[in-house]
């Protein structure tokens, strides 16, 4: 019988992005639930992400940390669920899931915490422009249902995560690309799945604190 994943996460945190991965990804998972401060870091979590972060999974012995990390390793270690890349797929899959990892979200950051940089100085970031950032996803979602055309891969999870999370906070426009998009993902069983467990978590956590 398979080792079930062990998934440390936060309800209010990017392991939902984790929790929807492995839902889709259909394997067997444990979750621990690790609260912010002294749960983050505690010795034993330390010991898996020395960040005193979540999420984190644990496989067969082996540690994953980072969000973009996490979905790639399970679309590949659970390659029956079909969310690993083709050939002619991996080129896209690969752009799209660092440019999500990299300049989208430190676009969407910068804006979330209203930073500002000079025209002259905007070469020394690594996504030059929140406007050209954004516009490089819209172009990418304008020409395909999904990231690697029309199919749904892992890096939808990924991506699409970011898209969804900017529309909820205000960091991305609210475009019709990104809207539609954002709806197809929303669709998904595993999605909603996720999604419904996390909400179940923090309702709890919520009636607890009441």
């Amino acid at each position: 019988m398979p080792t079930p994943v062990t998934f440390y996460t936060n309800p209010m945190s990017r392991g939902q992005i984790v929790r929807w991965a492995l839902e889709e990804s259909g394997t067997a998972y444990e979750t621990v639930i690790l609260e912010y401060g002294a749960g983050m870091k505690a010795p034993d979590f330390l010991a898996i992400n020395p960040m005193g972060k979540v999420p984190a999974i644990r496989h067969e012995g082996r540690v994953v940390t980072e969000c973009a990390a996490i979905c790639a390793y399970l679309a590949e270690a659970f390659p029956e669920a079909g969310l690993v890349p083709t050939a002619d797929e991996r080129a896209a899959y690969y752009r799209w899931m660092f440019f999500a990892a990299g300049p989208l979200e430190q676009a969407t950051t910068a804006r979330a915490m209203s930073w500002t940089t000079e025209e002259d100085r905007s070469a020394m970031l690594g996504f030059g422009s929140y406007d050209d950032t954004v516009a490089a996803v819209e172009a990418l979602l304008n020409g395909s249902d999904y990231v690697c055309g029309s199919r749904f891969t892992m890096a939808d999870v990924y991506v699409g995560s970011h898209i969804e999370w900017g529309l909820g906070y205000g960091t991305l426009p609210k475009r019709p690309a990104f809207e539609a998009y954002a709806e197809r993902l929303a669709g998904r069983a595993a999605h909603k799945r996720g999604r419904a467990i996390d909400a179940a978590l923090i309702a709890e956590r919520e009636a607890v604190e009441s």
